[in-house]
């Protein structure tokens, strides 16, 4: 398969990086010798999501490029150097190519679908877009796949509470909103609500009841942590639980419509702290 375009052009075009995540993938955390593991995902994950958002390229060559990525990860094509690295990285790791993949068809979905009808459509994406991640991550540790439900429940949670930071935003420039329609027409809003200055009265029950449905996806992710057998992976798991639930709070009080709820220094500083004593120190079920 030719080179038909360059990794390095598509952050560029996007203009994202990995200052604009909240959680990201990896961390000082993690045991050195997996970070280059880590990397090789995050890089793959981060430039395939920048084909998908870049305002420039039509959706069929979004699509076009995103199959040249799976193609390459699966053996079947090169000369792209992110799916390159990953397939190298995962065949090492005796992690599933899968994993790689998985996050593809909702990249792909992103392309050609703007709009979800229901709850169960939105957690669907997730499955895709989410998901693959903290699976990696656990496969990558050699943990059991009993806790795949709790990961998954952690980056559900994760992946909604972004979406809720980026309302106006995805909507604005994408075109793209991912609230659930039958819960605004229930409420009586619609997707253009988004753009006020303000959430109007339909739109803020529908964020509430979103930040319900994360309330309890974080509840569910709790035995993520005492079920890993990796400390350094429980720290790095329970410090991401305590963000995803401070975020939570933090889009419950303030309003994401009015201007960007973001976490802040401190609630990363405090994360962090009550993350390493939780998953390094307290004793865990699995020790």
């Amino acid at each position: 398969m030719p080179e038909i375009f360059r990794d390095e052009d598509i952050e560029a075009a996007s203009g994202k990086g990995a200052d604009d995540e909240n959680f990201p993938v990896g961390s000082f955390l993690i045991a050195p010798p997996l970070r280059p593991h880590v990397k090789a995902y995050y890089d793959f994950a981060r430039g395939a999501d920048d084909i998908g958002d870049d305002p420039d390229l039509l959706a069929e060559e979004k699509v076009r490029r995103l199959k040249a990525y799976r193609a390459v990860l699966h053996g079947e094509g090169e000369g792209l150097s992110k799916p390159s690295a990953l397939r190298a990285s995962l065949l090492e790791a005796g992690v599933p190519l899968e994993r790689g993949s998985d996050l593809l068809v909702a990249f792909e979905q992103d392309c050609r679908k703007d709009r979800y009808a229901s709850l169960d459509e939105l957690l669907g994406y997730c499955r895709y877009s989410a998901n693959p991640v903290g699976q990696f991550l656990l496969d990558l540790h050699g943990e059991d796949r009993a806790l795949f439900g709790a990961s998954d429940a952690l980056c559900t949670s994760l992946q909604i509470l972004n979406h809720l930071q980026d309302l106006k935003e995805d909507f604005r420039e994408i075109g793209r909103s991912y609230l659930p329609a039958d819960w605004l027409a229930e409420e009586d809003a619609v997707v253009e609500d988004v753009t006020a200055s303000k959430a109007s009265p339909g739109l803020r029950r529908v964020i509430d009841r979103l930040l319900e449905v994360c309330s309890e996806l974080n509840q569910q992710a709790e035995e993520l942590v005492s079920g890993l057998k990796s400390r350094r992976l429980a720290a790095e798991s329970a410090v991401i639980l305590k963000l995803a639930k401070r975020l939570r709070v933090k889009l419950a009080e303030a309003d994401p419509i009015a201007g960007r709820v973001a976490l802040s220094k401190a609630d990363f500083l405090k994360a962090g702290a009550a993350g390493f004593v939780q998953g390094v120190i307290l004793p865990r079920r699995a020790a």
